[in-house]
């Protein structure tokens, strides 16, 4: 049986809060969402707005392209480039302007790509 599109982005929202180190509660607070609804949402339950979608992608700290190409609302294109951007951001050992200048770069090197 094939996972719902509603499913697949509950159980990756679940796995992001996780590696987040936050509870259900934490994230719904964070996100101003009430604890029942997320609950619902991560177990595909609902369908968040993309209001919700973007209020949780940035309580969790990745970029809400991200979240949305898991939602099935953005391109795989955009998925990709999220999905760098959400590693360099991620990393710990970068600083938040060494984050800047990866992402700077990259997204140059994306842009000089699609206008060729």
């Amino acid at each position: 049986m094939t996972d719902s599109p509603a499913q697949r982005l509950g159980e990756f929202l679940r796995a992001q809060r996780q590696l987040a180190g936050l509870s259900l509660r934490q994230l719904a607070e964070l996100a101003r969402v009430s604890n029942p609804y997320l609950s619902q949402v991560e177990r595909g339950l609902h369908e968040p707005s993309l209001r919700v979608l973007t209020s949780l992608a940035h309580a969790l700290g990745i970029s809400p392209q991200h979240l949305l190409a898991q939602a099935g609302m953005a391109s795989d294109e955009e998925s990709a480039g999220a999905g760098v951007e959400a590693a360099v951001n991620a990393d710990a050992l970068l600083t938040d302007d060494e984050k800047r200048a990866l992402i700077a770069v990259y997204r140059s090197y994306v842009a000089g790509r699609r206008g060729a």
